[in-house]
């Protein structure tokens, strides 16, 4: 479900295993006192809101007592309602969600924004596309790294990624090789699924980095892959038989390219699934996490979701990763109802695309002010920049070195420009040595700001 091995366990955020408690069982004896209860009017009410939410046994449990019911026999109820109106996704494993107002709410949000003939391309300005596209896969590449245990910094990783300069370590590795399967989705999203596709993806996402060069791009052949407590080493998930593998990838198939909607799924739900069946069935020795993302990412733009590519999904679930894996052992302690992982990633796409709002907001806020700098006198588009940068913060300081890597140009190039602001005196210079000076706000900035 994890990144795991007999050898390495999972390590969960920080090496904190998140404990969770198993729910009760709804046994076929007591649906009939669950159907009964659920006639009273403030039960349902309740049930409808605990089940809009997907909340799991544990916050049911403490939930305010509703017509003197136990938590237990809340739960019974909820589990009712769910069982009921469940949707099979996979017989074979008992793999079934419920269909909530809530996810359909957002499906259908998605699909004013993302893709095909509803998505609206003025969200991000055509001049800034490729720019945006670049950093946003960056910014998954990193996290979806992050997330598997690559510790490096953003800078150096981003820095790494735009000058093209061989990885230097096993983290840098897992996030070039990241970068690189985003691309490589990209460029074969209108290919059908198949087996070599699935294999090609996990070559290219873990090359270099397993133990055993070998696994890379290859079915695991044994059952030693589980999922433990790094603490108390108790097993705490087994996937699938290796021997099961040739048939659920032939079912996952299937699934994918099948386009009757028989019954219907909706395509995001779809993608939810199929990054939870990746992870569920564990079909590689290691680097089944990576992997699952990367197939979420590939099946959203097969079926036009073209904003997908502007997404840091995996950033925003790396900032909560202790929801994303509690969204998988829900799944995994009550019968496997993946309605908890859905729900979930659903949430996650919203925030991941207000956070791209924000973000080309704030963006576009500046290029406007950058404009109103360039329009000023004979400025190029780096000058307009620091000048802009001076204008918000009066107080800063920088180096040319700084100004070096902010624009990743040569010396000589920044050195240029911020000797022609230092005349105009917009900015002055500060010695720190005789060889070192750092610049600050210019004696002649706020005359330049007035005549504006």
């Amino acid at each position: 479900m994890f990144e795991e091995s007999t050898r390495n366990c999972y390590i969960f955020a920080q090496n904190t295993y998140v404990m969770i408690e198993k729910c009760p069982n709804l046994s076929t004896e007591q649906f009939p006192k669950a159907f009964s209860l659920l006639k009273k009017t403030e039960v349902k009410n309740i049930v409808d809101e605990i089940n809009e939410e997907y909340l799991y046994w544990t916050d049911v449990k403490y939930k305010k007592q509703v017509a003197n019911l136990s938590p237990t026999e809340l739960w019974y109820c909820v589990k009712a309602t769910r069982i009921m109106q469940e949707t099979s996704v996979w017989k074979k494993y008992n793999i079934a969600f419920t269909l909530t107002n809530r996810m359909q709410y957002l499906c259908h949000y998605f699909d004013m924004h993302f893709g095909g003939s509803w998505g609206s391309p003025s969200i991000i300005p055509e001049r800034s596309k490729e720019r945006y596209l670049i950093s946003s896969l960056m910014e998954e590449a990193i996290s979806s790294s992050q997330m598997e245990g690559a510790a490096t910094t953003r800078k150096v990783a981003k820095e790494m990624l735009r000058k093209g300069i061989t990885p230097r370590s096993r983290s840098e590795q897992m996030i070039h090789n990241n970068y690189e399967c985003i691309k490589f989705i990209k460029e074969n999203k209108d290919v059908p699924f198949s087996k070599e596709l699935l294999l090609k993806i996990h070559s290219i996402m873990t090359l270099k980095t397993l133990d055993n060069p070998s696994d890379e791009g290859r079915f695991r052949d044994n059952n030693e892959v589980v999922v433990a407590d790094c603490v108390t080493n108790e097993i705490v998930y087994n996937p699938p038989a290796f021997d099961d593998i040739p048939e659920f990838i032939e079912t996952l198939t299937d699934f994918i390219n099948d386009d009757s909607n028989i019954p219907f799924i909706h395509p995001i739900i779809r993608a939810v699934i199929i990054h939870f069946m990746i992870a569920y069935i564990h079909p590689f020795a290691d680097g089944n996490g990576r992997t699952a993302r990367a197939l979420f990412y590939w099946y959203m733009l097969r079926k036009g979701y073209w904003l997908t590519e502007f997404l840091s999904i995996s950033r925003v679930i790396y900032k909560s990763k202790k929801s994303y894996e509690k969204a998988y052992l829900y799944t995994e302690y009550d019968d496997n109802d993946i309605g908890y992982f859905i729900i979930y990633n659903l949430r996650t796409l919203e925030l991941a695309f207000k956070e791209l709002q924000r973000y080309i907001d704030k963006k576009t806020s500046e290029e406007n002010a950058v404009s109103d700098f360039i329009k000023l006198g004979e400025f190029n588009e780096r000058q307009a920049i620091i000048l802009n940068l001076v204008k918000n913060n009066p107080k800063i300081l920088f180096t040319i070195k700084e100004l070096q890597n902010r624009f990743s140009v040569s010396h000589p190039t920044v050195k240029l420009d911020v000797d022609a602001l230092v005349e105009k005196g917009l900015l002055d210079k500060i010695p720190v040595n005789k060889v070192k000076f750092n610049y600050i706000k210019g004696h002649n900035f706020d005359k330049l700001i007035s005549e504006d």
